[in-house]
């Protein structure tokens, strides 16, 4: 299998990349993994601002049912992935099968922040988008699609989403193969080219 990390920012563009990626190559062996799914059942008191849970820090998630799941699919195995309800703000009973496929994109705020997830990964995108961008995109995403308030949202950026950004994630750049800008419908055809030719090398 072939893995593909895509990080990023919180309203970076990761989730619309992704499906840019997999609208063009449209085959039924690409699979993608939400690291979104992955958030601990329980959030740890310990991470709370104030009484809201801290949903931008690395603590906040399963890191080893997600590595587990990771190591899976890279065997060639499926997994029931968790199904996380934004509303709710929890992870749900239902589950979500994924795999086995011969590529994967691993979309999400800290895919390249463990050391054991990004030696699974062979190839690794970081989307660099300057921070009132990313504000204004979370704004509208939380107001639309997340039930929150306008109050919430500004609260959770400068408390919580602002500096977890920049403590724990942006230093995971350093990490990347391939920083994407502002070009992301360049880098999503470039991707979806690889893609495509390492199918055609996989079938072969």
């Amino acid at each position: 299998m072939y893995i593909i990390g895509v990080t990023g920012g919180s309203g970076s563009g990761k989730t619309t990349f992704t499906e840019k990626v997999l609208s063009q190559v449209n085959h039924k062996e690409v699979g993608v993994l939400h690291q979104d799914s992955y958030y601990l059942p329980r959030h740890p008191a310990r991470l709370k601002i104030g009484n809201e849970p801290n949903f931008d820090h690395p603590d906040a998630f399963d890191w080893v049912l997600f590595r587990a799941h990771l190591a899976q699919l890279r065997a060639g195995k499926k997994v029931a992935s968790p199904v996380y309800d934004y509303h709710a703000s929890r992870r749900t009973s239902k589950t979500k099968m994924i795999g086995p496929c011969k590529v994967l994109i691993v979309e999400g705020i800290f895919t390249l922040w463990d050391e054991p997830i990004r030696n699974l990964m062979d190839l690794k995108f970081y989307l660099q988008v300057d921070s009132d961008i990313r504000f204004i995109r979370r704004l509208f995403r939380d107001l639309k699609d997340r039930s929150r308030t306008l109050d919430d949202i500004i609260r959770q950026y400068y408390e919580a989403v602002r500096p977890m950004h920049q403590l724990y994630l942006e230093p995971t750049k350093q990490y990347a193969d391939i920083i994407v800008g502002e070009e992301t419908d360049s880098a999503a055809n470039m991707l979806s080219g690889m893609i495509k030719q390492r199918l055609y090398e996989t079938k072969a």
